[in-house]
C-alpha cells in the first residue's frame, strides 16, 4: 500500500493511521491513569474503539474514494488505456550470457539507452521515463531505480538459470511493445 511515491489514497491512508495511531495512544494513556486527567474514563475505551474504526477505514475509505489509483506491480495488467510506445532499449552488460557466477551472489549491470529512471511511481506516463523490474526464473526479485545491484543467490539450486530485466513505465506497468532483456548464467554447486 505504501510503495513508492504516495498517491492520493495512500496519502489519505497514512493519515489515517497515524491519526489511529495517535488517538490510540491517548485512549491507552487514559485507560492506564498516565495521562490526561481531564478526559472522564469512559473516554479511554471509546478512544481506543475510535483507533480501530480509523485502522480499517485506512484500507476502506481511500479504495472507496479513490478506485481507479493504480496500487503497483499487481494492478500492472489492468492499467486502462492504451499504454505509451518507449523507443528505450535495455541490455545487460553483466553478468554475460551464458556466464558462470561462483559466488552466492550475482551483481547486475543494466545498459538502458533512450530511458530515464525516475524513482517515483506516477500515472503520469512518458515513453522515455520509468524503472526496472528484475526477475530471477521468472520471479520478480527487484522494482529498482537503478542499473546496478547485487542479487542474493543463495538457496538457487546449482545450474542454469535466467535473468530477465524490463524496462517500464513509472505506474509499473509495460511499455506497448515491451522493453525487456535476457541473459542466461550458470551457478556451481557447492
Amino acid at each position: 500500500m505504501l510503495a513508492h511515491a504516495g498517491a492520493a489514497d495512500e496519502s489519505l491512508s497514512v493519515v489515517l493511521l497515524f491519526g489511529a495511531l495517535w488517538v490510540g495512544w491517548v485512549g491507552w494513556s487514559r485507560l492506564n491513569g498516565k495521562a490526561f486527567p481531564r478526559l472522564p474514563s469512559w473516554a479511554g475505551p471509546a478512544l481506543l474503539a475510535a483507533a480501530g474504526v480509523l485502522v480499517i477505514s485506512a484500507a476502506v475509505v481511500p479504495r472507496a474514494l479513490f478506485p481507479a489509483t493504480p496500487r503497483g506491480p499487481s494492478l500492472a495488467s489492468a492499467a486502462p488505456g492504451p499504454r505509451p510506445t518507449s523507443s528505450a532499449t535495455l541490455s545487460f552488460s553483466d553478468p554475460t550470457d551464458g556466464a558462470i557466477v561462483a559466488s552466492d551472489e550475482v551483481e547486475v549491470v543494466l545498459d538502458l539507452q533512450g530511458g530515464r529512471i525516475v524513482d517515483a511511481a506516477s500515472t503520469a506516463l512518458t515513453p522515455d521515463t520509468g524503472h526496472v523490474h528484475l526477475r530471477l526464473d521468472g520471479t520478480l526479485v527487484s522494482m529498482t531505480y537503478g542499473l546496478v545491484q547485487i542479487v542474493d543467490l543463495r538457496g538457487m539450486a546449482p545450474g542454469a538459470h535466467t535473468l530477465q530485466a524490463e524496462y517500464v513505465a513509472a505506474d509499473h506497468a509495460p511499455f506497448d511493445p515491451r522493453v525487456t532483456a535476457a541473459v542466461r548464467f550458470e551457478t556451481e554447486g557447492p
